[in-house]
């Protein structure tokens, strides 16, 4: 980066943030200010996209400030000319169709060189159907768009570049980028590690149980599972090679526990508040919903590692590592109280989201005055790097969101969903078993490479509507899109969380992504158990809610037994096999069939006859 870049770069990070404040507080409204929302989004979007140039400069630093300057010079042009162009875009076809190209151009420029060419090449597919979309035939057959209409389309249209995804990454997450900054800026991040630490490190395998715990506290607030790795496994992975876990369990746990973050509420990441937008459900709903099967996923992980331990022979971390849970807690309580706040301000008030995130921020600001986690001050400084590095890790969800939101966009212009969505139906009527494993598949395919807010939002397009229109709930029909969606973060050949973790670890990536896929198993199958049971979902009797989660707790743990190989003793191939086989028919959700019940009693015998089998078996050895 060349002299004064590091300097723009947080200027405009800065600048970024302070944009995403202004809007979501409300304050065009208290000051009269009347703007229009993709005025706001097409500024926040220019400053993302000259971010991007300007830290990945590389060979040539002219052009990419050269780059840096025409986004900028874009966004300021579009934001001032987007009322006349959008209400009269046929009175100025030249103006529109220039300003489309330049803008076209820089954002696809810009996203290849942050996440290289997954999304990009999505997009040009689905250009090239709606440019020949009439030479199809059947249900894939529509009129085409001219290629001037197409571009203009693409970045003037309010349901494109500038629509919902793009405002919820400006309005909404990026309150939440702040909040989770802040907490890192007060000692969060050493406070959630030591408070894991305090919590399970006493315990058989507490390496892994505290890595696991650690990182579903940060994962949730950061909702990126590569960055979720890079923090917290710095410190976790090495304390689990200590312990004696193997270099890949050790990378692989880490790897699933960090991916897993994504689905834990309170915040989840940036798909959630996409999720609820695309249900036009309430933010609380899509936390309730989300609820019991990531606690299911994380009692799984620590299954996992205390069997594996048990197996190993991996005792308790040392003492002298340890801290006082009572210490812990007094120096960090802080750390608690935005969540509350959050949680109060959504359940008990019915605020949005982005405005609870805000208040919860100046909870947070106003405790740390008094005191951090590590006894520091908060200071003017700390504040500005704060905006900084919130602005800095929105950036690729800006882009992320803007590329999405034309391919949304153009999904539905061009005819696309509807053809898409009329075969999947066709293919769901013969079975619907099958086209939730046609959907899963695809939804790892194309999330291999590409973060899970990109592959929810091109998913919840195509594959969650037949879905819905077969029968399933919306809700449960996004949230298979978005776990499927997630775990292309831990399935080879692409597992990105996985590799990282496996070279923080310096294990072989590729067994440490499929080490992975061993440990997190019940992310593979949950979906589609929520898929045949609402009750997963919270949605039901108290009574039906409360027995399907508990024979589905019990089925996870005797089926992590089973592929771990480990009970109260070393499992002999025989005795696996039982316990997996029994643990999945307890899994599965009594009311899933309507021979479901005599499954689970089946599930219960096989389990019982292993139970008693210890003690005829030695015999007949």
């Amino acid at each position: 980066m060349m002299r004064g870049g590091h300097s723009l770069v947080a200027g405009l990070a800065a600048l970024t943030t302070l944009t995403a404040i202004f809007w979501s507080s409300g304050a065009p409204l208290w000051i009269g200010w009347r703007v229009y929302t993709e005025q706001i989004l097409i500024v926040a979007l220019a400053m993302s996209m000259a971010i991007a140039y300007l830290t990945t400069a590389g060979r040539r630093p002219l052009v990419s400030w050269i780059l840096a300057a025409a986004s900028l010079c874009f966004g300021g042009w579009l934001a001032v000319r987007f009322p006349t162009l959008s209400e009269n875009v046929f009175y100025h076809p030249t103006e529109a169709l220039i300003i489309s190209i330049i803008g076209f151009t820089l954002i696809i420029e810009a996203v290849r060189r942050t996440m290289g060419w997954s999304l990009i090449v999505i997009l040009a597919c689905v250009c090239l159907y709606a440019l020949f979309s009439s030479e199809f035939s059947g249900p894939l057959q529509s009129r085409s768009i001219a290629p001037d209409r197409l571009l203009t389309f693409l970045v003037l249209d309010s349901a494109s570049l500038a629509g919902a995804a793009l405002s919820i990454a400006v309005a909404v997450v990026l309150p939440f980028l702040i909040l989770s900054q802040l907490l890192l800026a007060t000692g969060g991040s050493a406070f959630f590690s030591d408070f894991s630490l305090a919590l399970a490190g006493r315990r058989r395998g507490g390496a892994g149980k505290i890595a696991i715990l650690g990182s579903a506290f940060f994962g949730s607030v950061s909702g990126s599972a590569v960055s979720n790795v890079a923090s917290t496994g710095a410190i976790t992975i090495p304390m689990m090679k200590d312990g004696g876990y193997r270099p890949k369990t050790a990378a692989a746990i880490e790897a699933s526990a960090s991916t897993g973050g994504q689905l834990m509420p309170p915040i989840m990441g940036a798909a959630a508040f996409l999720l609820a937008e695309n249900l036009q459900a309430t933010y609380t709903a899509v936390m309730l919903a989300a609820l019991a099967p990531s606690i299911l996923y994380y009692f799984s992980l620590f299954v996992f590692a205390d069997l594996e331990a048990g197996r190993l022979g991996i005792s308790r971390v040392e003492e002298s590592r340890i801290p006082a849970l009572a210490s812990v807690a007094k120096r960090g309580w802080f750390v608690f109280a935005p969540f509350a706040v959050l949680i109060i301000c959504l359940f008990s008030f019915n605020l949005r989201p982005e405005t609870s995130a805000l208040i919860a921020i100046l909870v947070l600001f106003g405790l740390s005055l008094i005191r951090t986690y590590d006894g520091r001050r908060i200071s003017p400084r700390i504040v500005f790097e704060v905006l900084i590095a919130a602005g800095k890790a929105a950036v690729e969800i800006i882009l992320i969101c803007a590329i999405a939101g034309m391919i949304i966009g153009l999904v539905a212009r061009s005819g696309l969903s509807f053809g898409l969505g009329f075969f999947l139906v066709q293919l769901g009527e013969s079975s619907l078993l099958l086209l939730l494993l046609v959907t899963a598949a695809v939804c790892i395919v194309m999330g291999m490479g590409l973060p899970t807010v990109g592959v929810y939002l091109l998913l919840a397009s195509l594959a969650a509507p037949p879905l819905v229109e077969l029968g399933l709930q919306p809700m449960a029909a996004h949230l298979f899109v978005l776990y499927f969606g997630m775990l292309s973060m831990l399935t080879p050949p692409v597992a990105i969380a996985a590799f990282v973790a496996a070279n923080m670890a310096m294990a072989p990536p590729m067994r440490t992504g499929w080490e992975a896929v061993r440990i997190a198993w019940p992310a593979y199958l949950i979906p589609f158990l929520f898929a045949t049971s609402p009750a997963l979902l919270m949605e039901g009797s108290g009574f039906e809610v409360s027995v399907t989660l508990i024979t589905a707790a019990v089925g996870v743990y005797f089926v992590t037994a089973g592929v771990v190989g480990f009970l109260t003793q070393p499992l002999s191939p025989f005795r696996r096999l039982i316990s997996a086989g029994g643990g999945m028919a307890i899994l599965l959700p009594y009311n899933a069939a309507t021979s479901a019940v005599w499954i689970n009693i089946a599930g219960v015998l096989m389990i019982v006859l292993m139970a008693f089998g210890r003690k005829w078996r030695p015999a007949q050895s």
